[in-house]
Parts: C-alpha cells; structure tokens; sequence
C-alpha cells in the first residue's frame, strides 16, 4: 500500500472524527436548549421549586449557556404574545449551520 493511500485514509477518518464531534456538539447544544425552554415554562406557569443547591446549578448553568445564544435572536425577533418562538429560530439555524459546516468539512 503506497503511502499516498495510507495518508489518505488517515485523512479521512480524521475528518470523520471531526464530523461526529461537530454533530455530537449540535445535539447537545440542542438538547441543552431544549432543557431551558422547559425550565422556563415550568417556572411560567408558576412552578416553584424549593431552594435545592444542585438544581438552582443546574438552572444557572442553562442560563448561562443557552440564554447568551438566544438573547441574539431575541433582539430581531419579538415575542408574539406571550410565544417566543427564538428557541425554534435558534435551534433550526443552528442545525441548517451545523449540516452546511458538516458537508463543507465531508468535502
């Protein structure tokens, strides 16, 4: 097998790996998402938790994460009525991206 061949072949499951993980990095950026809109509508409908350390982290670290990224489509999109819909407008832009920058790096 000629050295060219094996260089190729490397090439190519290394780009494979970076695939995954830019998928991989996609659905748990989603997942993470989808977890603070649930959070929020819990808390909207006037669910109330008591002080627990572990879940106030966890809703903190939501916050922090995924708020950042939709507070972006926020300022273009405007509530329409009590629906937001930046989540869906995130999530969907974040998968179109995530395919095209997948297919670029597939070649």
């Amino acid at each position: 097998m000629p050295i060219y061949d094996q260089l190729d072949t490397w090439i190519d499951d290394h780009f494979d790996e970076q695939v995954r993980f830019l998928q991989a990095l996609i659905r748990v950026y989603v997942i993470l998402i989808i977890a603070y809109i649930l959070t929020q509508l819990f808390f909207g409908f006037g669910g109330r938790v008591p002080y627990n350390r572990y879940f106030t982290a966890v809703i903190g670290f939501l916050e922090q994460v995924v708020a950042p990224y939709l507070n972006f489509f926020r300022r273009f999109i405007p509530p329409l009525g009590p629906i937001d819909i930046s989540p869906i407008v995130g999530i969907l832009l974040l998968q179109i991206v995530g395919g095209l920058l997948v297919r670029i790096i597939r070649g």
